[in-house]
């Protein structure tokens, strides 16, 4: 019988799948046993491919030449040489295979990595997903009892298309053109879909600092049982209109002429989704964006935390009988988990709603110690 090969975006990715399946025998570039060969890419193996791939004369900088729009992209192996070492292990392991199962991260660009590599080698065979939001053993073993035909992501695989050849086309020609009329030869003017917008804010944001006049203000307050109060007449600008008026009040006795009372109740914070995580960080510890991602990238890799890369704060219905026992995992936690395990958890429809999640749900602990 052909084996199953399972391609995963990480080799340590690929060793959780692996130790599920069963295959456990380490062979060079891939595990295997029980039927299933469990190999893996480091992220990107391919990439579009050059203006002179296509043809000779874009390989010189020229006005003239612009724009570079190929006929048809088409893409090509990195020339990286642990990438083509690591997809001759692959492609070897495909000529054997009976199928294929797409373990690539449930996402846009995982489908892009691992659909490039497979075109790559040249396979036309059956192709499975596994779609996981979480590597516990639990997670991994439900997606293999649900494996989903790959022609179900088709649309996701062309938005990442899309995307890639949306980001060639742009840089490709506005890097050429902006460093011909600007640059010269003497630098490269990289412009591209996500650098140059956000170039232009950082120097929007640097002239509005430069432009900045410091002007000093004066403002009055007072302390009462340690609670700050403060003049309602705001700042003053000039310091002898500000002691003006604590000259008025100074002396004089403190008078509460009104006060309000009344209950609320506070919602909870909504769940993380990446960004708001990283925003959350930044504030909390100053940690850059890019820190925050590579943390709770390598806390999902280590089943800590579902996956990270997701734009959602919902969780969808069919988990909720699940965060008991999520929460009573995590004995770490117990003071606080345990007064919440002391009751029923309430199905907030502020948390729940199948609607608001897509391909993947918000971030939570998967209750791994």
């Amino acid at each position: 019988m052909k084996p199953k090969v399972c391609i995963a975006e990480k080799p340590s990715v690929a060793r959780e799948i692996a130790r599920v399946l069963g295959a456990s025998a380490r062979k060079d570039g891939y595990f295997e046993g029980n039927g299933y060969a469990v190999t893996w890419t480091f992220g990107h193996f391919c990439t579009l491919k050059e203006p002179d791939d296509y043809r000779p004369e874009w390989k010189k900088w020229s006005l003239h030449a612009l724009p570079v729009i190929p006929a048809r992209f088409e893409t090509k192996l990195l020339t990286n040489k642990g990438v083509r070492k690591q997809f001759k292990v692959i492609k070897k392991l495909l000529r054997s295979a009976g199928l294929v199962i797409n373990c690539g991260d449930a996402g846009q660009e995982g489908e892009l990595i691992q659909r490039w590599v497979l075109k790559e080698a040249g396979w036309s065979g059956k192709v499975l997903r596994l779609w996981i939001s979480s590597l516990t053993a639990e997670a991994i073993r439900d997606g293999f009892n649900n494996l989903k035909n790959a022609t179900q992501f088709d649309n996701l695989y062309y938005a990442g298309m899309s995307r890639a050849i949306g980001d060639w086309i742009l840089g490709m020609n506005a890097t050429r053109l902006y460093t011909l009329i600007y640059g010269g030869y003497k630098q490269v003017l990289s412009i591209g879909r996500v650098q140059t917008p956000t170039l232009a804010m950082v120097v929007a944001r640097q002239k509005e600092i430069e432009s900045f006049v410091p002007q000093p203000f004066w403002e009055l307050q007072t302390c009462y049982r340690e609670t700050i109060f403060n003049c309602m007449k705001g700042r003053f600008f000039k310091k002898e209109d500000g002691a003006a008026l604590l000259a008025q009040v100074e002396g004089h006795p403190f008078k509460i002429l009104s006060s309000d009372r009344k209950k609320g109740k506070e919602s909870p914070p909504a769940l993380f989704d990446l960004t708001s995580l990283q925003v959350h960080a930044n504030k909390r510890f100053g940690f850059s964006a890019d820190y925050t991602l590579k943390v709770v990238q390598k806390l999902y890799e280590q089943k800590l935390v579902t996956y990270p890369r997701v734009d959602t704060t919902w969780l969808p219905n069919d988990l909720y009988p699940k965060i008991a026992g999520i929460l009573g995992k995590m004995t770490n936690y117990s003071a606080f988990t345990q007064p919440l395990l002391g009751k029923k958890i309430r199905k907030s429809g502020r948390v729940f709603n199948d609607a608001k999640v897509t391909d993947h749900h918000a971030i939570i602990p998967t209750g791994v110690q």
